[in-house]
C-alpha cells in the first residue's frame, strides 16, 4: 500500500496534560502570517494521483477517483503545532456537520517527529470523527506539495483540487479573531461546491508550522547534531523547550529536533526566537536572550546539510532536570488562587478573573522571592498577584507582588532586598485566560521566599506609569502615547522596567532627561504582546543620576499590523486584548537605613499646603466625574473598569462596602502622596 503507516517508534512522550503553552501566545514564535510559496504543480483543476493509507484503527483509507465518493477534504495535521491543536475541534465539528451531506474528511500527519502513539493521543483528545493516518516518509505530503500543518485540500470526485489553503482566518500569530472578522474559507468553499458553483476564492495563504520532513544527512557535513547543534540548543532553547516548560515541544531529543529543524531556522531568521525585543544599541540587561550570529549560522548550515546526527560520543552532558520552582530554594509558603480549579471553556472570551485569598499573615512579612506556577500553562495568558493591605494601612507604590507572563523568567533579587507585605494582607490573583480549543482546568499558585526583617537592607517596590486618556484613530500606523511614573524617591535604584500594551502595541521607549540632555534607557522597537518581558538592568541605575523618566508607547491600528483585531475601530483604554493599555512598571529599591533629618528639610509653607489640597480636591472631582456614572455621590464597584481595579485602586475602599465616597478617595490620595 502506497504510503502505509510507519512502525511505531520508541521515544519520550510527556504525559503532563498541560505541557502545551498557551497556543495563541505561542503562535507568535511558532507561526508567521505569510504568503505560502506554492509549487507550480498546484494549479486549478490539477488532479491528485490515487493513494491508500492505513488509518489509526487499522482500516484502509482510499483516495480514488470515484463519483460515488463525492467531495473529500484532506487536512495535514500535527500533534504539537499550536495552530493544529486550536483547529482540531473545528475540523471535528465541520466533519460532523458535512458528513450527512456526502463530504468526508481525512487527516494526515506527515511529521517525522510525530509517532503513531502521539497521533493516537491527539485524535483521542480532540475526538476526531474522521480517519487519521500517518504519512510515512512524507510521500503524501510531497504528492500534494503540502508545506504546513493545517493546510487543507478539497478534492472533487475526480481528485481535482477545488480549494487549497487555510481553514479560516480566525487564528493568526498572537490573536484569535472575533467571530465578526472571520472568513470561514473552507466552509464557504464546501457550500459553494455543494451548490454547484465554482469556489470563489480557490486558494488562500496558510499560517501553520512547517511539516517536519525526513532528512538525509550528508556524510561530509561540517556540523552535526551531537557535536555542534545539541549544545547550541541547550544554551539557547532547552530552558523552555523541555518537559514541563512553556515550549509546545521538547528540543532535548534528536527525533524531535530534526522534525522541527526547518521551523527552527524560520523563527530564528525572522527574529522570533530566542524571544528578546530590546535593542542592543541602548542599555545592557541581565536577562537578555540573544543567540550569536555564529550559532545561528551553524543551525542554518546543519539544516542545509540534511541535519546529520553525527557521533553520539560527541554529545554534551544532558541539562539538569527542570526544577518546578525557579527560585533559589523551595518556597517557604505556597498559596493557591482558591480552593478549587477554575474551568476555562473551550472557546470564547473569558473576562479577567479575580481571586482573593487570605495567606494568614499574622505579622509583617518580607518577601525576597516569588514565583507563579500556572496550573495549566496552555490557557493562562498571564497571572498577576497583588497585595491588598488591611484597610487604612499605608502601602508604598503599586501593590504588585509578582507575575507570570509569557516569556518572562523568574528574576532573583539581590541579597538583602525584599518586598514589605503588612500583616493581615490578602493576595489578589488577577487571571487572564485564553481558551485553546478544549475545556481546561486551572489552579495557579504562588510560592514565596520569606526572610527575617533583620536581613533586609533594601525595600523593593513597584511604581507605575500609565496614560489612560487616549483614543487611537482607525487606520493609523503610528500613534504615540507618553507618560511618566509617579513620584520617584530621591535615593535608591531602578532595577527593571516592564512595558505593557496589547495587540496594537508597536514600540516602546524609555528616556531619562537630565538638564538639557536625553538618554535612552530602554528601546523596544518591535513590541510583542506575547512576550512581555521584565527588562532587568545589568547594573541598577541610581535614581539620583537618572533625572526625569518618561516613556513613549506607539500603537499600530492599521491594516498592515497582522495581529490588529480591527483597523476600522477607534481604540481606547481597556482590559481586553482588542482594547489597549499604555503602562510601564518600574522596580524601585530604596535603602532602609536612609532617613531624612527633619532639621535639614525645608518647612512646608501654608501656600504649599493649600496648593496640595487644591490638587487633591481637583483629582477627586475629576475621578468622580469620570466614574460616578449615575451621579449618586458614590462610585460602586460595577462603575469601575477592571483595569482601574487591577492597578490597586480597590485599596481606596476603606470600609470594604464595595463603594467609594469622596472622603475615601481624598484620604487615599493624600496618603499615597502622589500629588
Amino acid at each position: 500500500m502506497d504510503g502505509d503507516s510507519a512502525v511505531p517508534r520508541k521515544r519520550w512522550v510527556s504525559m503532563n496534560e498541560c505541557r502545551w503553552v498557551k497556543p495563541v501566545a505561542m503562535l507568535a514564535f511558532m507561526l508567521q502570517t505569510r504568503a505560502m510559496a506554492q509549487s507550480d504543480a498546484i494549479v486549478e483543476s490539477q488532479a491528485i494521483a490515487p493513494f491508500n493509507l492505513t488509518s489509526l484503527d487499522g482500516s484502509i483509507v482510499t483516495i480514488s477517483a470515484e463519483k460515488e465518493r463525492g467531495i473529500t477534504v484532506v487536512c495535514f495535521l500535527g500533534t504539537e503545532c499550536p495552530l493544529a491543536r486550536l483547529y482540531a475541534p473545528r475540523l471535528a465539528e465541520m466533519a460532523r456537520q458535512f458528513a450527512p451531506r456526502g463530504i468526508r474528511f481525512v487527516g494526515i500527519d506527515s511529521n517525522c517527529q510525530d509517532s503513531v502513539e502521539d497521533l493516537h493521543r491527539f485524535a483521542t483528545e480532540f475526538k476526531l470523527p474522521f480517519p487519521v493516518a500517518k504519512d510515512r516518509d512524507n510521500i503524501i505530503a510531497d504528492r500534494f506539495h503540502a508545506e504546513r500543518m493545517c493546510e487543507v485540500f478539497v478534492l472533487d470526485d475526480a481528485l481535482s483540487i477545488q480549494y487549497h489553503g487555510r481553514i479560516d482566518d480566525r487564528y493568526r500569530p498572537g490573536i484569535a479573531r472575533t467571530v465578526t472578522t472571520v472568513r470561514d474559507d473552507l466552509r464557504i468553499a464546501l457550500e459553494e461546491l455543494l451548490a454547484g458553483k465554482p469556489v470563489s476564492v480557490p486558494e488562500t495563504d496558510v499560517a501553520g508550522c512547517l511539516i517536519g520532513r525526513i532528512k538525509q544527512g550528508m556524510e561530509s557535513a561540517p556540523f552535526t547534531y551531537c557535536r555542534d547543534v545539541a549544545k547550541i540548543l541547550q544554551a539557547n532553547c532547552v530552558e523552555c523547550h523541555r518537559a514541563g516548560e512553556i515550549g509546545p515541544f521538547a528540543l532535548t531529543d534528536f527525533d524531535e529536533v530534526v522534525g522541527w529543524a526547518d521551523m527552527m531556522v524560520e523563527v530564528i531568521d525572522d527574529g522570533r526566537m530566542p524571544p528578546w525585543h530590546a535593542s542592543p544599541e541602548h542599555g545592557r540587561f541581565a536577562n537578555a536572550r540573544v543567540m550569536s550570529e555564529a550559532d545561528k549560522q551553524v543551525l542554518r548550515d546543519w539544516v542545509v546539510a540534511g541535519a546529520p546526527y553525527g557521533n553520539a560520543a560527541d554529545l554534551p552532558p544532558p541539562p539538569p532536570p527542570a526544577r518546578k520552582w525557579q527560585l533559589s530554594r523551595d518556597p517557604d509558603q505556597v498559596i493557591s488562587m482558591r480552593d478549587r480549579p477554575f474551568v476555562v471553556p473551550a472557546e470564547g472570551t473569558v473576562e479577567y478573573q479575580y481571586f482573593v485569598v487570605d495567606p494568614g499573615f499574622k505579622e509583617d512579612k518580607w518577601v525576597t522571592g516569588a514565583q507563579v506556577i500556572p496550573g495549566c500553562r496552555s490557557v493562562v495568558h498571564h497571572c498577576i498577584v497583588f497585595v491588598r493591605p488591611p484597610d487604612g494601612q499605608e502601602f508604598r507604590g503599586v501593590s504588585w507582588l509578582t507575575a507570570y507572563v509569557p516569556g518572562q523568567r523568574v528574576g532573583m533579587l539581590p541579597p538583602g532586598y525584599g518586598r514589605h507585605v503588612p500583616a493581615g494582607s490578602q493576595l489578589v490573583f488577577q487571571m487572564h485566560y485564553t481558551p485553546n480549543g478544549s475545556e481546561q482546568s486551572d489552579l495557579s499558585r504562588v510560592g514565596l521566599l520569606i526572610a527575617d526583617e533583620s536581613e533586609i537592607t533594601h525595600e523593593l517596590y513597584s511604581q507605575i506609569g500609565l496614560e489612560q486618556e487616549f483614543e487611537i484613530p482607525p487606520h493609523t500606523a503610528n500613534y504615540t502615547v507618553s507618560a511618566s511614573p509617579r513620584r520617584l524617591p530621591d535615593h535608591g535604584t531602578l532595577l527593571a522596567v516592564a512595558p505593557h500594551m496589547h495587540l496594537r502595541g508597536k514600540s516602546f521607549r524609555l528616556i531619562s532627561r537630565r538638564a538639557d540632555a536625553e538618554f535612552i534607557l530602554l528601546d523596544v522597537p518591535r513590541y510583542d504582546f506575547n512576550w512581555q518581558h521584565v527588562y532587568e538592568f545589568a547594573e541598577p541605575l541610581p535614581l539620583e543620576s537618572i533625572g526625569k523618566l518618561k516613556f513613549f508607547a506607539t500603537f499600530d491600528n492599521s491594516e498592515s499590523n497582522p495581529v490588529n483585531p480591527d483597523a476600522t475601530q477607534h481604540v481606547t483604554w481597556g482590559d481586553q486584548t482588542w482594547e489597549e493599555m499604555a503602562v510601564a512598571f518600574f522596580e524601585i529599591a530604596v535603602p532602609r537605613q536612609k532617613t531624612s533629618d527633619p532639621k535639614t528639610q525645608p518647612a512646608t509653607t501654608a501656600v504649599e499646603v493649600g496648593q496640595r489640597e487644591e490638587r487633591v480636591q481637583r483629582f477627586t472631582t475629576q475621578f468622580f466625574g469620570r466614574f460616578d456614572s449615575n451621579a449618586d455621590g458614590q462610585i460602586h464597584r460595577s462603575e469601575l473598569p477592571l483595569s482601574t481595579e487591577q492597578f490597586g485602586l480597590w485599596q481606596l475602599d476603606e470600609n470594604g462596602d464595595g463603594s467609594l465616597t469622596r472622603a475615601e478617595v481624598t484620604h487615599a490620595i493624600e496618603r499615597r502622596g502622589d500629588l
